[in-house]
């Protein structure tokens, strides 16, 4: 028998599922954290990256040598520049400058080619606008159903198995929105009741990773029936709770995953006997540049 070992595509999802330990507090719930940094490009965003560009491989929309154009703000760049790097694609990654340095140079590692503007809604506009140029093809994880069904294929199942079918909330932050639709979709069939929690930011916060968009920047994967209640949240609550996960629980992560779980103890006051899943979506060292850690400024 020869021996069957994976590829690094095949490590992507099958993240882990833990409990919060000492910030849950006295209660009767039971608070799960889904451990997506875990991935190996660090993020949830590796299951859409990849599901995105393994279904156009099968539909004949990219072939190889061809280039692949997508604006981020981040994580999604990153897991995009080693999904393709797997495929064997030139990636060019657009994303708003004031990204942290650790971003830039993720992406630039696993040879991604990067244009820098001014702002996210700016980087959308011209990822179209070089596609029309005949310059590459755009993915677009924001209008992309590949992004989706990422999470209704896997993310969901997965949070489905590992809490025995027990979960009554899930709570996640909305960026493309793609997490949160898919996740929905699958849960939403197998436990109707099962409330859909997201979060966007309060009006003046920037919490890297999630948006308050304007309508015609709305994702169009975005089905606003998926979501049963919709949190803002503040930026200084979600650093807090992200810079207490690290200390107070061992979990090092970024700021929209600290507002995740803030959302989920507040959450946990107004219930009792709920088994609450939150997305934390990616992993600390990428927000170390921008000093949301440092022990002098807290």
């Amino acid at each position: 028998m020869s021996q069957h070992y994976p590829t690094i595509a095949d490590c992507v999802g099958n993240t882990p599922l833990v409990r919060l330990q000492r910030l849950a507090g006295k209660t009767s719930n039971t608070l799960l954290l889904k451990l997506e940094g875990n991935n190996p490009a660090g993020s949830v965003k590796d299951r859409p990256a990849l599901s995105m560009i393994t279904r156009a491989e099968l539909r004949g929309d990219i072939q190889p040598g061809d280039v692949l154009i997508e604006a981020t703000s981040g994580n999604t760049g990153i897991a995009l520049a080693m999904a393709a790097a797997i495929k064997g694609y030139r990636m060019i990654l657009i994303m708003p400058d004031n990204s942290t340095a650790e971003r830039k140079a993720a992406m630039t590692a696993y040879g991604a080619q990067l244009i820098l503007v001014g702002s996210m809604e700016e980087a959308r506009d011209l990822a179209l606008q070089m596609q029309a140029d005949g310059k590459g093809k755009v993915l677009d994880q924001f209008a992309n159903g590949d992004n989706p069904i990422a999470h209704y294929t896997s993310t969901g199942p997965e949070i489905w198995q590992q809490t025995g079918g027990q979960i009554t909330h899930f709570i996640s932050s909305m960026g493309t929105t793609g997490t949160i639709m898919g996740v929905s979709h699958f849960l939403k069939e197998q436990k109707p009741e099962v409330q859909i929690v997201g979060l966007q930011p309060m009006e003046g916060a920037t919490i890297p990773g999630i948006r308050r968009w304007q309508q015609e920047y709305l994702p169009k994967i975005y089905q606003a029936e998926r979501v049963d209640r919709i949190i803002d949240m503040g930026q200084q609550e979600a650093e807090d709770v992200m810079r207490r996960l690290a200390r107070e629980e061992g979990i090092f992560c970024g700021v929209s995953s600290g507002g995740s779980v803030a959302a989920m103890l507040r959450l946990s006051q107004e219930v009792e006997n709920a088994v609450m899943v939150a997305i934390i979506c990616d992993r600390g060292d990428r927000y170390l540049s921008s000093g949301v850690y440092d022990a002098a400024s807290h």
